[in-house]
């Protein structure tokens, strides 16, 4: 069976088609780092999403594939020989199954070194995804098998790749919203956070259906009339009608789609204390020695440790506002290493003079920004996260601080700190003193 298909391998289009599906992916995944450099999770999501690109070239490959034997007229030739067609279908359907999952692996590998310097946290669920994919992929190049049989032209393969594409990216939003659109869409689900995830029962929807629609491409492959290709109609309806059993909807699937484990806290041993997500443990020693600093500029206020914000919007989720507690955002950049590391301390301290997010119409932002700058000891300049920090207004609140003798100073800073903690107005405070 090895030699079968190691002839196999080398007759028909598989290496060829593996070999453009690795490039075809390395490029996309190099081309667009910045998207999967959080993490594995976001490494093996990101390559989830395209399969809207990878798998309509793995149809075209089984198209081509059968339109080469077609136009070789080796279907009578292998007719000829006294063994069942399903068993002499086996070798290609081995071949071009091994040469996708081949060519999705190594691209995955290709890119993996990238992030494996800070990258700690791989969950269980990155398997599952890595696990649809490939399934996917073996899904795909069957389908191109069938279809190419049953349609053998010329044209077949390019309009396969072309359709494949459309149903992939289209498709998905004709379904209902959530879990079912999810299931039945290769594709899976977008990172809208750091601690997104496939849930466990996604993922099997997802494996039921593509094996679903693999069990109908061989049929469609296998048989001899084409008539009888309508009973491929039989595993695409099964498949299609476990999986809507399967994966969760509503508020069952927002719950699935969100990682608490890669939300939990990991924090340094000695103090002040420095806590990041599990997410981002890798990048603690960048982060760690930039908070510290940060906390010591805030020694005035009771201010002692510094946490990741693990705020999520898709489900909704806030840590807890505490006191003693700065929150600080830790964004990873296309390498995989803390980005803006420049303006990571700015950020921080803009943050612990601005209040929680729980607060209504918070307009202590300007106040923040110049509270920061002053601890910094720099003028404000620039901009963070899109808002302008050279502002009139802002250099103004600065200029008042600086005016200040130091002790006076930093009892307005504390002030602006509390009242920001409960939510207050903290535009005067600069100006008309700590009361």
């Amino acid at each position: 069976m090895i030699r079968i298909l190691g002839i196999e391998l080398r007759r028909s289009v598989s290496v060829g088609a593996a070999l453009l599906i690795i490039a075809v992916g390395a490029i996309v995944f190099h081309a667009t780092a910045g998207r999967w450099s959080t993490g594995w999770m976001a490494l093996v999501t990101t390559q989830r999403e395209y399969l809207a690109v990878l798998s309509p070239l793995a149809m075209a490959a089984g198209a081509w594939q059968s339109y080469r034997e077609h136009r070789a007229n080796v279907a009578e030739l292998f007719a000829g020989v006294p063994r069942p067609r399903p068993q002499r279908i086996v070798p290609i359907l081995a071949a071009t199954a091994l040469a996708v999952l081949a060519a999705y692996l190594l691209t995955l590998l290709a890119t993996g070194p990238r992030i494996a310097g800070t990258a700690r946290y791989l969950p269980p669920a990155a398997y599952a995804v890595v696990a649809v994919g490939v399934l996917t992929m073996i899904a795909s190049v069957w389908l191109g098998l069938a279809v190419g049989r049953m349609v053998p032209a010329l044209a077949t393969a390019p309009a396969l790749a072309v359709a494949g594409f459309v149903l992939l990216v289209f498709a998905p939003h004709a379904l209902p919203d959530g879990g079912i659109s999810v299931a039945f869409s290769p594709m899976g689900t977008s990172m809208f956070s750091d601690y997104d995830t496939v849930g466990g029962a996604v993922s099997t929807a997802q494996a039921l259906w593509m094996a679903a629609v693999a069990l109908a491409a061989v049929v469609l492959f296998a048989v001899r009339k084409r008539v009888l290709g309508l009973t491929a109609l039989l595993p695409l309806a099964v498949g299609a009608t476990v999986t809507a059993l399967v994966v969760p909807t509503g508020a069952a699937y927002d719950r699935s789609t969100l990682d608490t484990v890669a939300q939990e806290l990991v924090c340094t041993d000695d103090a002040p204390r420095v806590c990041v997500s599990r997410a981002h443990k890798g990048l603690l020693p960048e982060v760690a020695p930039k908070a510290r600093h940060a906390l010591d500029l805030l020694s005035k206020t009771p201010v002692t440790e510094a946490h990741e914000d693990t705020t999520t919007f898709f489900p909704p989720t806030a840590p807890t506002p505490r006191s003693d507690t700065a929150l600080m955002k830790v964004s990873v950049d296309k390498r995989g290493h803390l980005a803006d590391a420049d303006e990571f301390e700015l950020s921080l301290l803009v943050g612990a003079f601005t209040g929680p997010y729980s607060c209504e119409d918070n307009q202590n932002f300007p106040v923040a920004v110049a509270t920061a700058y002053w601890l910094l000891d720099l003028k404000p300049s620039d901009s963070l996260d899109g808002f302008p920090l050279d502002d009139p207004g802002t250099v103004t609140l600065w200029k008042s601080l600086k005016k200040l003798p130091r002790a006076e100073a930093d009892a307005r800073v504390t002030a602006v700190h509390r009242a920001a903690q409960k939510c207050r107005d903290t535009n005067g405070i600069l100006t008309r003193g700590t009361r």
